[in-house]
């Protein structure tokens, strides 16, 4: 295909039963997608696909193999269970099943029974029969007491008997039996002891003793083993009615049949967290007679292993990963992670990996020489929609922002003939959603937010040092800047921090990491880790630019880095105003620029910064014109009342031939795209209408002019990508280029924009796409 998926950006999913990793193969859920992930992949590629076709948050992702090939089985909020079939390195949806009435919040799986058991708000644990990618209902069971099923687990006791645990927001454990003689799963007891909501269950043999061991967590903050051992008494006769008494006692309760029959005791109760346990897994196992281990994650900001001590039996915690609760920082604002919500095994039990509130995954590998686990490169991405991108003017790396309150940066991670993309920084963290970003210089940006101000951010001196050491850019690293940023406690501001200041700006006295800055940034062999990327990686912010009086909607800055052009959602003439800002002294240039009654959409500035272009909710688009060449102030030249039937959403100029004609396009919400023609300051002219089967949301001219033409892309609402080639004059479209729906975001595209292209570049063309998908994208067209 002439346009190829280069990097994909999407934050995990905050649902404990929403990842499953087989080898080879992280499936997890990333909005309403499946993004597919190989943790081992030594080219650290990260995301290489993003499935869509939930229509909702995917709430329950297990992967699930056998002799005809691997399978996928997902389930999320749209009360739906799909079955994908791989085929050509990534997946096909073959099923989708529409039988529960409620969000479906577990699956678990039994490959050796051809099982899947399936749990959803309404009250319902579905089970399935499952063979060569086709399921079908075989059982619908209605948990009583009635609550909301959010775990289950399955495991096979031998002579064909399977044991199906559920559990959710009760304190109670609800154990089912189905025999092999029988097709339906009779309740036959009820552990209880858990005082909160049960988040996560997992069984595993113990080769040693042959018994099953059952882990529940809870949001009690403990986590509870039940032994599984075979009894040498039968189970009385007609024993079928659930003990849901609670006792203090240890009392076997009974699960099985009358000839296998399989007593249930508590065995341990595991103390060491300090908030909610989101799951717990066992360890596959590697080898036999190596000790069972089991991982904990939990909202404390930490992973746990767990195991029983040789001598006396008794359950300890050999490890803890992740963040030290002491450390600086326990809100949205300053970075931290709230908590961890998945933690998954390696298949070969050698590597876990964490998905934490900001929807990065962290992972760690057991290093054996050291006895120890090391940190390893994870993915990230923003953990809802983005609604903003913007290239360094130089090309050498791309800015993201959305309603996850981050702003976060992308660039190459150059290494001889491997290249892969990451993020090298998070800019901004901040407590409003942000709308709209731009980039001034390569080493500055503005960012607009629901706060009503914009701010300006200048890139520290330690991620330049980064980026020329990692990406290899050329771009100035200035000495006078400051080394790092912080955010105080309590305070949206990034407040620049020396060498020695810690983050109230006092020296630091001792070896604390959260009070450095400089220590990492100039030593790193790697891009930053999730711990790096939350905390020290912040630029400090240079301005904040007042006047309006709501939320920012639209922002540009001139291509000389002189003047920014900002409007703000509005209602009517008194807001709709664009304001200037000079960026020397960054004082507003006043009075404000007036012509529209309603919101300004989208601004640009041409590439001469001679006009500036505005459209806006009212239908029309409206030309500025600069005074003269280094004036800061611009007068209306021109506008049109009716350039659509609907609200415009996007505009953007065409790059100019020398001595050519100005010409810009408009997209809006009645399905057309339209490109106009300045021929004077009452001579502009419609000279082409592009139409789509839905409203355009997002468009871009490339800003290098084509072989005999323009290329132009236009995102749609429904996520779909037109890139099309136009020639100069009559203006015609030469070339559609297809674009792979595979590689397309599932939502509405909200921003596009081109790359500046670097001069050591070979490849083709560049474009990053933003998505309410929560997907960040980078797309290449082939030369």
């Amino acid at each position: 295909m002439p346009v190829d998926l280069e990097y994909i950006a999407a934050g995990g999913n905050r649902h404990p039963s929403a990842a499953d990793w087989a080898p080879g193969l992280l499936a997890f859920g990333a909005g309403n997608n499946i993004a597919l992930w190989n943790p081992t992949d030594r080219t650290n590629r990260g995301i290489f696909a993003l499935l869509n076709g939930h229509t909702d948050v995917v709430n329950a992702v297990k992967i699930y193999d056998e002799l005809e090939g691997r399978s996928l089985i997902t389930a999320g909020a749209d009360k739906t269970v799909r079955v994908w079939r791989a085929s050509a390195n990534t997946f096909e949806q073959v099923q989708c099943l529409e039988e529960h009435k409620g969000s479906i919040n577990s699956i678990s799986i039994l490959p050796r029974q051809n099982l899947f058991v399936t749990g959803g708000a309404d009250g319902t644990v579905k089970v399935w029969t499952f063979s060569a990618s086709q399921a079908r209902l075989a059982e619908s069971i209605q948990v009583q007491p009635r609550f909301i099923p959010l775990t289950s687990a399955l495991v096979e006791l031998g002579d064909g008997m399977v044991v199906l645990a559920v559990a959710g927001t009760s304190t109670l454990i609800h154990l089912y039996c189905r025999q092999a003689s029988t097709s339906t799963f009779k309740l036959q007891t009820t552990l209880t002891g858990h005082e909160g909501w049960i988040r996560s269950l997992d069984f595993t043999n113990e080769s040693e003793s042959n018994d099953l061991i059952l882990a529940s967590a809870s949001q009690d903050k403990y986590i509870r083993l039940w032994r599984f051992r075979k009894s040498s008494l039968a189970r009385p006769a007609g024993s079928t009615t659930p003990d849901t008494k609670k006792s203090m006692s240890n009392k076997a309760h009974q699960v099985g049949s009358d000839s296998n029959t399989y007593n249930v005791t508590f065995e341990a109760l595991l103390i060491g967290h300090e908030d909610w346990i989101c799951t717990v897994r066992w360890q596959p196992r590697q080898s036999a007679g190596s000790a069972v281990q089991l991982l904990s994650a939990s909202a404390d900001n930490s992973l746990a292993t767990w195991e029983a001590d040789e001598a006396s039996g008794v359950w300890i915690c050999r490890t803890r990963l992740g963040e030290i609760s002491s450390q600086k920082g326990s809100t949205t604002a300053t970075g931290s992670t709230g908590g961890f919500w998945i933690g998954l095994w390696e298949p070969s039990g050698i590597e876990v990996v964490s998905l934490g509130r900001t929807g990065a995954w962290r992972r760690w590998q057991y290093d054996s020489s050291s006895d120890g686990w090391l940190q390893r490169i994870g993915i990230s991405g923003h953990s809802q929609e983005v609604r903003g991108v913007a290239w360094a003017t130089d090309g050498s790396y791309v800015l993201s922002t959305g309603a996850d309150q981050t702003t976060r940066l992308f660039a190459e991670w150059k290494r001889g003939d491997v290249c892969s993309w990451h993020e090298f920084s998070r800019p901004q963290i901040h407590g409003y959603d942000l709308n709209c970003i731009d980039s001034l210089t390569p080493r500055q940006f503005l960012s607009g937010a629901d706060e009503k101000l914009l701010r300006v951010f200048s890139k520290p001196r330690a991620i330049g040092t980064l980026l020329s050491n990692l990406s290899g850019t050329t771009s100035e690293v200035n000495d006078l800047l400051p080394e790092g940023a912080s955010i105080p406690v309590l305070g949206l501001s990034n407040k620049a921090v020396g060498e020695d200041d810690d983050v109230d700006g006092e020296k630091t006295n001792g070896d604390d990491p959260t009070t450095h800055v400089h220590d990492h940034a100039l030593e790193l062999d790697q891009p930053p880790l999730e711990d790096h990327l939350a905390r020290q990686t912040l630029w400090p912010e240079h301005e904040k630019l007042y006047g309006h009086g709501y939320e920012i909607s639209a922002v540009a800055a001139s291509h000389d880095g002189s003047i920014v052009a900002t409007a703000c959602k509005a209602s009517s003439i008194d807001h709709a105003v664009i304001r200037l800002y000079e960026c020397q002294e960054w004082r507003e240039v006043k009075p404000p620029l007036s012509a529209h009654n309603l919101t300004v959409t989208s601004l640009a500035f041409s590439a001469d910064d001679q006009y500036l272009l505005s459209v806006s909710r009212d239908r029309q688009w409206t030309l500025f014109r600069r005074d003269s060449e280094k004036s800061q102030t611009f007068e209306l030249m021109a506008s049109n009342p009716k350039a659509h039937s609907r609200m415009i959403l996007d505009c953007c100029w065409a790059p100019r031939a020398q001595d050519g004609d100005y010409i810009f396009a408009t997209a809006g919400r009645d399905k057309s795209v339209k490109v106009w023609v300045v021929k004077s300051s009452t001579d502009i002219e419609c000279i082409k209408t592009l139409t789509a089967s839905v409203p355009v949301t997002a468009i871009a001219f490339d800003p290098k002019l084509a072989q005999g033409g323009y290329k132009l892309a236009y995102g749609t609402e429904d996520g779909a990508l037109h890139i099309v080639q136009l020639s100069e004059s009559p203006m015609e479209v030469v070339a559609d280029l297809p674009v792979d729906n595979r590689v397309l975001p599932s939502g509405p595209i909200n921003a596009i924009q081109w790359r500046p292209k670097p001069a050591a570049e070979v490849a083709g063309p560049a474009l990053a796409v933003a998505s309410d998908d929560t997907s960040f994208r980078i797309l290449r067209i082939q030369p």
